[in-house]
């Protein structure tokens, strides 16, 4: 069976450790979402790519779900020692050595869809692990500030906004992904989100190949905004699985009307769709999902999600173990199935 995995970050990552357990012979290829990638103190850092190769290599922060295990910070504490941020962003000693050997490798003219393979030869994910595409995307977020001139984490901005208007009268700014959703924590109203270079990126070698080769595509329940929303902006991805003929079957990152974890809530209200397992399904069609699974506290949205056009089922949706996980994957894969059927 061969599975493509559109994954964003911790969702996502922790969906593929339960995906392997329930089809270990399975071959996967997950593509994973470049957008939230930041450019730090001369490095190139690859949050989701890094969340899934720790997760399934067997070095992630098992509590925290992004970062390395057994982390220390001696570096960061010098660098701040030194007055040199941001100290919003929470890169430690063990991970930093990955951001150096990513971007020595970029920096020799390596492409990110080569560097990542060389990375993975470490860790072992058993996956395929591919970029979304080896061209520069950043997600950027358009967010008014409060009028208060703080920066919603009680720090005073300056004077000048962008365009020489007043911080203080609440204007809006553009911030990338990360200052929003990790310095901020999505606490200041968001109006758009946009991934910056998007438009003009290609998929990475191997993407396209991946889609029209496979047997399923599954969306886990990752952000379903600057995840695998970032990935499907990419030009050719959403067309390559529309066209796949093969089952596409989405599990619902939101549960009760909020998100399993994190805030997807703030940006899907700034791409104006509520927050509902029913108004997600929506929100990718029924031109690009088969399939669409929620959780049983969501039941009631069947009827809706099938009205659509995309064929619904009812199932738990927690991942609190690896076991609950596969049994996720195995309704995900039994829905595709029906699909195929």
């Amino acid at each position: 069976m061969r599975i493509v995995v559109l994954a964003g970050g911790i969702g996502g990552a922790r969906f593929l450790r339960g995906l392997k357990k329930a089809v270990p012979d399975a071959e996967i290829t997950v593509i994973g979402n470049t957008g939230d990638d930041i450019h730090l103190f001369g490095l190139r850092v690859c949050p989701d790519l890094d969340t899934v190769m720790y997760t399934l290599g067997g070095g992630i922060n098992e509590e925290q779900g992004w970062g390395r295990t057994d982390e220390t910070f001696h570096l960061k504490e010098e660098l701040a020692a030194y007055g040199v941020g941001p100290d919003w962003f929470g890169l430690g000693d063990r991970d930093f050595a990955t951001h150096v050997v990513r971007t020595q490798m970029l920096g020799a003219g390596y492409p990110l869809s080569a560097v990542t393979e060389a990375l993975c030869d470490r860790w072992q994910p058993g996956v395929r692990l591919i970029p979304m595409t080896d061209d520069r995307v950043e997600t950027h977020v358009a967010v008014t500030l409060p009028p208060d001139g703080t920066d919603g984490t009680g720090v005073t901005e300056g004077t000048e906004g962008p365009g020489g208007r007043s911080a203080a009268g609440g204007e809006q700014r553009a911030v990338h992904f990360q200052e929003y959703w990790v310095r901020l924590r999505a606490s200041v109203p968001a109006h758009a989100v946009v991934p910056v270079g998007a438009d003009r990126a290609k998929p990475a070698p191997g993407v396209l190949e991946a889609i029209a080769e496979a047997d399923t595509v599954l969306f886990p329940p990752s952000n379903p905004v600057v995840s695998i929303g970032t990935i499907l902006a990419v030009p050719g991805i959403r067309e390559a699985i529309a066209d796949a003929g093969v089952p596409v079957v989405g599990l619902s990152p939101i549960v009760g009307g909020s998100p399993v974890r994190g805030m997807a809530d703030k940006v899907l209200a700034a791409v104006g769709v509520e927050s509902t397992a029913a108004a997600v399904a929506e929100h990718y069609g029924s031109g690009l999902l088969d399939g669409w699974l929620v959780d049983t506290v969501d039941a009631a949205a069947v009827e809706r999600v099938t009205a659509a056009g995309i064929r619904c089922r009812a199932v738990p949706l927690m991942m609190t173990d690896v076991d609950a996980t596969a049994r996720m994957a195995g309704e995900a894969l039994a829905l595709a199935d029906e699909v195929r059927a």
